[in-house]
């Protein structure tokens, strides 16, 4: 099952991050009575996260949980539709607003200078961090963190990688279109390549062949230190895909390639134990 065979493609109602306006005709909104959504507040490090959940409206919990992990935008709609399509597979999915005390990126109108401006200055520990709590909130509504899978886009699918070396309560991720190498700061100290060897979850990655920011020879340099590692993980290339493939509100996407990662990522949920019982 495709995930438009149970979503309608509308026009986008607006909710989008303004740096990447205008939304494409593509873009996927998903509306279903079989889901509940909300916006709801996590406790973390002192302080108030604002996030947004998605669940199943009529089956009971507890339900396996998957914390989704946003792009440099922000949980703008693109990121709450994602949770709104997991929810209709059966799982609670939160998604956490991971730099809401550096800004809002709904203040920016240019994907460099919300880069630099903001999103440069969210340390990697601050954000594995609020996951944590996002995942306490998660056990505390209805989620069994047992059973407990991350996904991340972009600036996410690289947390994603981070985070599975972080938390060894996480049984499954998939990174889409993750950075795996940079340079290395006091805010970005560790990048995936470099964790390669402490992975605890298995992890998904996908990616595009024709993604300009993240090139073939780094997905090869972590293949290679996967290999290493002996870890348990899978990375895809999608040949005719660029950069945030699954992004469907951009000029980026490529149906095709979302389609099949999308997937991938329940297959791998599945196989490693994030799935209904």
């Amino acid at each position: 099952m495709k995930p438009s065979d149970n979503m309608a493609q509308k026009p986008a109602t607006g909710g989008f991050a303004p740096a990447v306006q205008p939304t494409a005709s593509t873009t996927i909104i998903t509306d279903s009575p079989a889901i509940h959504t909300g916006e709801t507040s996590v406790p973390s490090q002192g302080e108030n996260m604002p996030a947004f959940f998605a669940k199943p409206q009529s089956a009971e919990g507890p339900w396996p949980v998957v914390l989704v992990v946003q792009e440099i935008f922000g949980v703008h709609e693109h990121i709450r539709d994602i949770c709104r399509r997991l929810a209709l597979e059966g799982y609670l999915a939160i998604a956490p607003e991971l730099y809401f005390r550096e800004g809002d990126p709904a203040e920016y109108n240019d994907i460099p200078t919300l880069f630099s401006e903001l999103v440069s200055k969210v340390p990697d520990s601050q954000v594995l961090a609020d996951l944590d709590h996002a995942a306490n909130w998660a056990a505390r509504n209805g989620g069994d963190i047992r059973r407990m899978g991350i996904t991340g886009f972009c600036w996410g699918g690289r947390i994603s990688w981070l985070y599975a070396a972080h938390n060894p309560q996480l049984r499954a991720a998939v990174a889409w279109y993750g950075r795996l190498t940079g340079e290395r700061t006091l805010k970005q100290q560790k990048h995936p390549i470099d964790i390669a060897v402490d992975l605890n979850a298995p992890v998904l990655g996908l990616y595009g062949g024709q993604d300009e920011g993240i090139p073939l020879e780094s997905v090869e340099q972590m293949r290679q230190a996967l290999h290493a590692a002996n870890a348990i993980a899978e990375i895809i290339v999608y040949p005719e895909a660029g950069h945030a493939f699954n992004a469907d509100y951009r000029a980026s996407y490529h149906a095709e390639s979302a389609n099949d990662g999308w997937q991938r990522m329940l297959a791998w949920f599945r196989q490693y134990g994030v799935a209904s019982q």
